[in-house]
């Protein structure tokens, strides 16, 4: 591990030529290290390769031209725009550039002096034309020809130019590089097909050229996502060998038994999913499972399958969820399967009274409340359990690792199931929940419509909409209408504008709802005002449920088969997904409506999507392609992948290679032989592993 005599740790100011004002420009790009600085890569290149003469451009191709500086004018030309020229003489050929608005190029360039413009050329007015080309100045003392190369262009601050930035990386790289410890010995370099740390740094900076640049990058991210999935390969292989599980088995007789109090019958794909879990809870082995699940798909079923077959061993379960709704209604969907049995069940929310809390408390104590369901409730310190067998945790990715940890650290023998009805882009599946196995169910249940979405952009079509969601309320449906937010407040910037659920209820009342019985629920509401306008809604008393995205997960009101979603152009295609899952769920077509207001393409493609598909799974991707990993479940809530410099959207082949070789090197217990005590010392220093889990299997 590092230490402070590390020469990697050397502050910046201290490398020649930098100094403490350079120093506190680039410590706002967080590069404070020199090791900071060897990782922060290069954005792009320009690309200097490729230097043609004058008879030799091509239009719409960008290219570079070397000449000297013989001319230099200044327009003012209509509305207050300017435009600068700078001409170049290039082998008896001239060409000019030209930049609109940026008057201070004018003071950047001297007369005769040489510099490459790098650019698309058009011919105009009898000569060669470039728009704000690229520049790069050649000093009087270069060889022009050894200026010409693949430049590194890097992400800059206010202050600091770029050529400052290419000879401070340059010097850095030179007397630091070498310093960079490479862990994985040659004959795995070679089966990997990985450049050695150091040299993928010299590369990478000051690349020959563009593949040589692109074949560094690829070693340096094959290391980076390497550490990464053995951190989770080690994590996994320490719970299942850190102590032996109870062994669950779901015989012929209980899953018989089980299966009886289904009023339907299961899917190929709930089956092929509780096999998975019946498996993991015999082996003798914690489970560790994520159960990905389309919207409507049945994980609930799922998931009280395996909490039973822990009850028929003598053990306890418990299903915590993120929210009291979707809380509440996992418990109605328990005691509706569950009416006639003789399991003993129990709700566990912030809503009880001291007294309620309290004998549920000893009840969950005792062993005497075989099933428990809840909120967070369920993992704060005076909770303990009898003899719990499985925790099943939904929606996951709106807790954090810590609440799924929770129950492990006490209890070294629970079986875990991690269920989510947000299909996860591949790429997230296996970093954020690398560590478990997975279970991908995409059925729906028979007779399961596909909703009709459609997207409203004018005022026209809005009026269409609405007659038409006004026949259905009045031949008995019902309808959702979403709102980005809650409430008119002290909104700035781009959140001013943002439709609020308590407007659209008040205002809908008196224009397109009126006459209707409208309700309202957000979650700064009273749980008990939530909780009755819900059951309202749910029996038909309310026709129109104005909301927020409390609805998103868990809601289920087979009537209500009509949407409406305010400002869609502000949620994500996942979130849209998921909130459209909450209609088409009965025996009436679904209609959802995108009400939006953007002309944005990015948002537009976006909803596009989700117009053309409803398959989950392939929306996550989408979604995943246009907003990128960072917003996906929320993952900028709960911080960023502890990634240097993969990035999961471009990289998911290297990913792939990368996971592939970790699990071998772990689970052949490889990782553990001495030849390879630098790379796990090295995942136990980036990743903060427990010891524990880097000790010999």
């Amino acid at each position: 591990m590092s230490g402070p005599e590390d020469p990697l740790l050397t502050s910046l100011q201290f490398v020649t030529g930098v100094g403490p004002k350079r120093a506190e420009l680039l410590a706002k790009l967080e590069l404070r290290t020199v090791q900071d600085l060897l990782w922060y890569l290069p954005r792009d290149y320009l690309d200097l390769t490729d230097v043609r003469g004058i008879k030799e451009l091509e239009k719409d191709r960008v290219q570079s031209v070397v000449g000297r500086v013989v001319d230099q004018d200044y327009r003012q030309l209509t509305k207050g725009r300017v435009m600068v020229g700078v001409l170049l003489e290039c082998d008896g050929g001239y060409l000019r550039g030209v930049w609109f608005n940026q008057p201070w190029m004018l003071k950047k360039f001297r007369p005769s002096e040489q510099v490459v413009f790098s650019g698309k050329p058009k011919w105009s007015q009898g000569r060669w034309e470039i728009s704000n080309p690229d520049v790069q100045w050649i000093g009087d003392d270069e060889d022009s020809s050894a200026a010409l190369s693949v430049l590194p262009r890097y992400g800059l601050t206010e202050g600091l130019r770029m050529t400052e930035m290419r000879r401070i990386s340059q010097q850095v790289v030179e007397q630091f590089a070498d310093l960079i410890p490479d862990p994985i010995p040659p004959e795995l370099q070679a089966e990997w097909q990985l450049a050695p740390i150091r040299d993928a740094l010299r590369r990478i900076h000051f690349p020959k050229s563009l593949l040589d640049a692109e074949e560094a990058r690829r070693s340096l991210v094959f290391h980076d996502l390497l550490d990464f999935q053995l951190a989770l390969a080690l994590r996994r292989r320490y719970w299942r060998q850190r102590s032996p599980a109870p062994s669950l088995p779901a015989t012929p007789k209980i899953d018989a038994r089980i299966r009886r109090l289904f009023p339907f019958t299961l899917t190929a794909g709930q089956d092929h999913a509780i096999r998975d879990i019946a498996a993991d809870m015999a082996s003798g082995q914690a489970m560790q499972r994520l159960l990905q699940a389309d919207v409507g798909a049945g994980k609930t079923a799922i998931a009280i399958y395996g909490m039973l077959v822990a009850v028929a061993a003598g053990y306890q379960a418990c299903l915590m969820a993120p929210t009291e709704l979707l809380t509440m209604q996992h418990w109605q969907t328990v005691e509706r399967l569950l009416g006639h049995s003789r399991v003993q069940r129990l709700l566990l929310t912030g809503n009880l009274t001291a007294k309620q809390r309290q004998l549920a408390l000893e009840q969950i104590n005792t062993g005497t409340a075989q099933l428990v369901v809840g909120t967070q409730s369920l993992i704060q310190k005076d909770v303990s359990f009898s003899k719990l067998g499985l925790v099943v945790v939904d929606e996951q990715h709106r807790f954090g690792v810590m609440q799924r940890a929770h129950f492990s650290s006490g209890t070294e023998n629970v079986h875990m199931l991690v269920m989510t009805a947000t299909p996860i882009p591949r790429s997230i599946c296996m970093t954020q929940f690398g560590d478990l196995d997975l279970t991908i169910n995409a059925d729906l249940p028979p007779g399961r419509q596909k909703v009709v979405t459609s997207r409203i952009s004018t005022d026209g079509n809005r009026s269409k909409a609405w007659n038409f969601i006004r026949q259905k309320l009045e031949s008995g449906r019902q309808v959702y209408v979403v709102c980005p937010r809650v409430e008119e407040g002290e909104m700035k910037g781009d959140t001013a504008d943002m439709m609020s659920a308590e407007t659209a209820y008040r205002e809908l009342q008196n224009t397109e709802l009126q006459g209707f019985r409208v309700g309202m629920v957000h979650g700064q509401m009273d749980r008990d005002v939530k909780a009755q306008q819900m059951a309202d809604f749910r029996s038909g008393q309310i026709q129109a449920l104005v909301s927020t995205t409390v609805i998103e997960v868990g809601v289920d009101v087979p009537n209500a088969n009509l949407m409406v979603i305010f400002q869609a152009e502000r949620f994500g295609l996942s979130q849209l997904h998921q909130l459209r899952g909450r209609i088409g769920r009965g025996e009436f077509q679904g209609y959802c409506f995108l009400f939006t207001e953007t002309d944005k393409s990015e948002a537009l493609q976006r909803l596009m999507a989700l117009e053309t598909s409803t398959n989950g799974f392939e929306i996550a991707e989408a979604d995943f392609r246009l907003r990128g990993p960072g917003d996906i479940l929320g993952t900028r809530q709960h911080g960023n992948l502890p990634l240097r410099v993969a990035d999961l959207l471009r990289d998911q082949t290297i990913l792939e290679e990368a996971r592939a070789a970790a699990f071998q090197l772990v689970n052949s217990g490889r990782l553990d032989q001495p030849e390879l005590a630098m790379l796990k010392i090295r995942v136990l220093d980036r990743f903060e592993t427990p010891m524990e889990l880097v000790r010999s299997g």
